[in-house]
């Protein structure tokens, strides 16, 4: 049975699930803690299926703030639910690379693969009583806050790299985005050019072919496919052929 009571002290919601007499609660993607009346209901406790490698990236956004930071692995965590954020012991755990070209929906949709795998493993040994618990080790614990929709916007004194991660780390929402003319428009798809860059970060210094080049702090971000308001999402060089970008050009 699945339930997503949106007030989880209300005591009719701890009293419906304990008439369930379940023997184990499944929490994933829920964004709340549960009380403590409620993790008391079921026999073999509350279960998180969390998509980091805990305990690092406590919190709602794992697989973002991962891309973000650049690291080249993370993976789910079965933990056992307690009353802090994403501190419970640990049941199971795997590791998933995180390729160059992984956006968190990427990511994400392999991540969920393994937490559903993992996830019946981790029941299945439940029941038979052969849960091996690890305590989080709390020296290592690190956050991963909630998204927030200005983070999309792009500041071009940043490096390159650190911009193409951002644009994988928030496909598909809140998106990267910088202005052109004027208009918002949104980055799907980039990548950082090992370049001296020698202008004002934002400066476009070329625009031909499959992308256009942008002056960052650090290096030259080439984009290759983007979306201006209102207007469908194209690859640079269809962009290119309908609009008008030159060398010299200002965005952000």
């Amino acid at each position: 049975m699945v339930e997503q009571p949106e007030k989880l002290r209300d005591p009719a919601v701890v009293e419906r699930l304990r008439a369930l007499d379940p023997e184990a609660i499944v929490v994933a993607a829920y964004g709340k803690i549960l009380p403590k009346p409620l993790l008391e209901v079921p026999v073999r406790g509350a279960i998180n299926v969390h998509a980091s490698l805990l305990p690092r990236y406590r919190g709602a956004a794992p697989i973002q703030r991962a891309i973000l930071a650049g690291d080249t692995q993370t993976g789910i965590t079965i933990m056992q639910m307690n009353e802090r954020m994403d501190a419970g012991d640990i049941l199971l755990q795997e590791v998933v690379p995180i390729h160059e070209d992984d956006t968190a929906d990427t990511l994400g949709v392999r991540l969920s693969a393994v937490g559903a795998r993992l996830l019946v493993d981790t029941l299945d040994a439940l029941t038979r009583g052969d849960v091996v618990r690890r305590e989080q080790d709390e020296r290592a614990a690190t956050l991963a806050p909630m998204v927030r929709k200005e983070e999309g916007a792009i500041d071009w004194r940043r490096g390159a790299a650190e911009i193409a991660r951002s644009v994988r780390a928030f496909s598909p929402w809140p998106g990267a985005y910088t202005k052109l003319a004027g208009r918002s428009m949104k980055i799907h798809r980039a990548t950082a050019l090992v370049a001296a860059a020698n202008a004002i970060p934002g400066t476009v210094l070329s625009a031909a072919g499959d992308r256009f080049e942008i002056a960052t702090g650090e290096g030259l971000l080439a984009l290759l496919e983007v979306q201006l308001e209102g207007k469908r999402r194209l690859a640079a060089r269809e962009f290119l052929a309908g609009h008008s970008v030159r060398s010299g050009d200002r965005v952000g």
